[in-house]
């Protein structure tokens, strides 16, 4: 599986979006659409960084994240994987989530503008 997700990511050094960040949603595309389907092993962080030409606490703060959201779990020294146990509803969010990413570096908004706007839109939904 380590050839198919070097292949399968690329990281735009000219991009406002930051590399950790472009990994991120990169790898939860091909998680969400199934590219990298449940139990597939990733490179090793220091492996894809070199693929990647990044350093290595660049892919490791990407890893962590997606590790947060529920989409790989570390397995210690034996590797990170895609992680099992993601609900229909989860999927789904990631999708519009790694849509609404896209679209916020398309438009050149920062991420943390971006994740202001999501967070005020939660709140006026969340009942209270």
């Amino acid at each position: 599986m380590t050839e198919g997700v070097q292949v399968l990511i690329s990281v735009d050094p000219d991009s406002s979006v930051p590399p950790y960040e472009q990994v991120r949603v990169q790898l939860a595309e091909l998680i969400g659409d199934g590219r990298l389907p449940v139990g597939s092993r990733l490179p090793t962080v220091r492996q894809l960084a070199a693929d990647l030409r990044l350093a290595a606490n660049t892919v490791a703060r990407a890893y962590r994240e997606l590790e947060a959201a529920g989409l790989l779990e570390t397995r210690g020294r034996n590797g990170t994987f895609v992680a099992p146990g993601r609900d229909d509803a989860v999927d789904r969010l990631q999708r519009a989530a790694a849509g609404y990413a896209a679209e916020a570096a398309r438009l050149g908004v920062p991420p943390a503008t971006a994740l202001a706007l999501v967070r005020a839109a939660l709140d006026a939904v969340r009942p209270g």
